[in-house]
């Protein structure tokens, strides 16, 4: 623990004399790496303890550093289970810069000065983060809106930064140790896109919008609208939502509003977004979910957002229904289906090993199966063993596991599997499009591999289909 501390202590010194921060972060987790793995006493006993400590220096090393951090929380195929834990609990919260940088910004991107684009203008941000920050004003049309600037300097940062890394990440790809369960360059690629994502607030308009219209029908859900007029890829404006967070159980039962209920239509609401639109909000932690007086649920912050393919939908659906019927062999299958193995694993190595570790969660009642415990058992598995997080599971696992902790702390009896069956029977049936039809009705005649039809699959599929219409029309 003391070498690991030296390293950080000279990290953090040659950050301030030569201002490379990647480089030293990256260079400390490798080492750290090295020193986890040095052996099995240190895996067990101070794994805890140092990915509390690696979190704090994270912190300590400022917002570019707490960005890496969150993303390699996501990742349990490069690190063990407590350091997945740790970084995940990382937050984007840094303070804000200068008024007059921001204004000089705005004017800039907009070709105005502030008084000729907002009627009123409000000082003191409302919120800041590592990208920029949040003011509230009013257009001169008399709409309140949320006005979100970028922070000054950041594209030149962030394109030093990541030329950095690539050059370390290329260095780290040549030695067997340390590439050993982790795709650097598909993971800096991963981060490359995603950071480019998040800095577009242009791109970041549009991925509301694309909400907006999936959600046209839902009377219960609310988008804020987007003023183009006032937008650019570095200046966002947007219509202002007064609100309460979903995690207020006080305010919340003090307006007469549910909170479970609220959180039930949270659990549809992305169903429906994995399930169905294919297209969906990758970061819901409660700064970015209010609701309103009147009731409707309200999302913010669309930079990071996730994509599904029909057959990713698919392979999901297959999962989820895995789980709840308590099929393990089926689970041991989706999990090769979905890409979790590493190329040239052979599957028959570890099919019993996942066999094994689903048989506990699968053993319990369905109320009592925990999304969090099972995905960070699973984690075990993946760092133990030859598996990887495919990086189309990164955002999907990432807000799934946000949406429970949110479910448990509305409701104490909260299950995510319980809560989500009957919506996931309803999208499965709902879904539309000729691939997906032919893909159901092989899975509702039940056809094994010999082509035999399973009447008993097929009758319980059936009697499902008929709950759900029937439901569905109350």
């Amino acid at each position: 623990m003391r070498t690991a501390e030296r390293l950080t202590r000279a990290a953090v010194y040659g950050e301030k004399l030569y201002g490379i921060k990647l480089w030293f972060l990256h260079q400390l987790l490798l080492v750290l790496r090295w020193y986890i793995l040095g052996s099995e006493r240190n895996r067990e006993v101070n794994q805890e303890r140092q990915a509390i400590w690696l979190k704090e220096k994270l912190i300590e090393l400022g917002p570019t550093f707490i960005k890496i951090g969150q993303s390699m929380g996501t990742r349990a195929d490069l690190l063990p289970l407590p350091f997945v834990v740790a970084l995940g609990e990382l937050q984007d919260n840094v303070p804000p810069f200068d008024n007059e940088i921001a204004f000089a910004r705005i004017e800039k991107e907009l070709g105005l000065k502030i008084n000729e684009v907002y009627r009123e203008f409000e000082l003191t941000p409302v919120a800041a983060a590592s990208l920029g920050q949040v003011y509230r004003a009013r257009l001169h049309t008399g709409e309140e809106v949320a006005v979100k600037v970028q922070r000054p300097n950041l594209e030149a940062t962030i394109k030093g930064d990541l030329e950095i890394l690539k050059k370390v990440a290329d260095f780290a790809e040549r030695f067997p140790q340390l590439n050993e369960n982790a795709d650097w360059s598909g993971m800096l690629r991963e981060f490359n896109e995603t950071i480019h994502e998040e800095m577009d607030y242009a791109a970041e308009g549009r991925n509301a919008e694309r909400f907006r219209e999936s959600f046209k029908n839902w009377d219960n859900v609310h988008v804020p609208k987007i003023y183009w007029g006032s937008t650019t890829s570095k200046v966002l404006t947007m219509e202002y939502i007064h609100g309460t967070k979903v995690t207020d159980l006080e305010k919340l039962n003090g307006q007469g509003i549910s909170p479970e209920k609220v959180n039930r239509l949270l659990i549809r609401t992305y169903l429906k977004q994995l399930l169905e639109d294919g297209f969906f909000h990758a970061d819901p932690h409660p700064g970015n979910l209010l609701v309103m007086p009147d009731g409707r649920l309200a999302f913010f912050d669309f930079g990071m957002v996730g994509r599904i393919s029909p057959e990713l939908q698919s392979k999901m659906i297959d999962a989820f229904f895995h789980i709840v019927g308590k099929d393990p062999a089926g689970i041991a299958q989706d999990l090769i289906d979905l890409d979790f193995m590493k190329p040239g694993t052979d599957p028959s190595s570890v099919r019993p090993v996942v066999e094994k570790m689903f048989e506990f969660h699968l053993n319990l009642k369905l109320k009592d199966v925990n999304f969090k415990e099972l995905t960070y058992d699973l984690a075990d598995v993946m760092y133990d063993y030859p598996f990887r997080l495919p990086s189309n599971f990164t955002y999907i696992m990432r807000a799934l596991m946000t949406l429970e902790g949110i479910g448990i702390i509305t409701d104490p009896e909260f299950n995510f599997f319980e809560t989500a069956k009957p919506y996931a029977k309803e999208f499965m049936l709902k879904r539309e499009g000729a691939d997906f039809r032919k893909i159901f009705v092989s899975k509702i005649m039940g056809r094994d591999d010999g082509g035999k039809i399973d009447w008993n699959r097929t009758w319980k599929l059936a009697k499902m289909a008929v709950k759900t219409v029937l439901n569905t029309a109350k």
